[in-house]
């Protein structure tokens, strides 16, 4: 047989593609059987499994939201920079430490890298299909959902797409053992 969304080559009676996973539609029908009229009925419709469906949009929403957060906050720490900064070092001038809450700054930054770096890596691991990619998303998703507007979005589209127990299955045959 052969793969109806990608073209591949099945052998023996596998229910999905070993390349793309999409599900194998058996296309011939039962012997003798004419549909109405002595016309061979339709084909039967493939139904694209959800996972599948919405795999490469979950990987390419978390590869973006990696991106969104990362040029966000150097947006925002250049505009600080920029804006608020002037009003504050006057007071400051002899020292060399500034503001108290300054020191927060590297704390800041760091969380900000860390977290676009790991979403980065879970847009990765989805649109790979790595094994780890599944359960990194739905921690991810989870902890996405405090960041108000795009992350809840995303977090809940994740959740959404990958908690339910049918996802688990599906994700495990789609996932990448190499």
């Amino acid at each position: 047989m052969v793969c109806q969304v990608c073209g591949s080559t099945i052998e023996g009676e596998s229910r999905f593609c070993p390349r793309c996973g999409a599900q194998v539609a058996n296309t011939v029908p039962p012997v003798g059987y004419m549909g109405y009229a002595g016309y061979s009925s339709y084909p039967p419709r493939v139904v694209t499994p959800r996972v599948q469906r919405h795999l490469q949009t979950l990987g390419t929403l978390w590869c973006a939201f990696g991106v969104y957060r990362v040029v966000h906050s150097l947006f925002g720490l250049f505009l600080f920079r920029a804006l608020a900064w002037p009003h504050f070092s006057h007071r400051w001038l002899n020292e060399l430490s500034g503001p108290p809450w300054m020191s927060l700054m590297p704390v800041v930054v760091t969380m900000t890298v860390v977290m676009a770096g790991l979403a980065l890596t879970v847009g990765y691991g989805l649109l790979t299909r790595k094994p780890w990619g599944r359960t990194m998303a739905i921690i991810l998703g989870i902890l996405a959902l405090f960041r108000i507007p795009f992350g809840t979005a995303l977090g809940i589209y994740t959740l959404w797409v990958l908690t339910p127990v049918s996802s688990a299955i599906e994700y495990e045959s789609l996932a990448d053992r190499s």
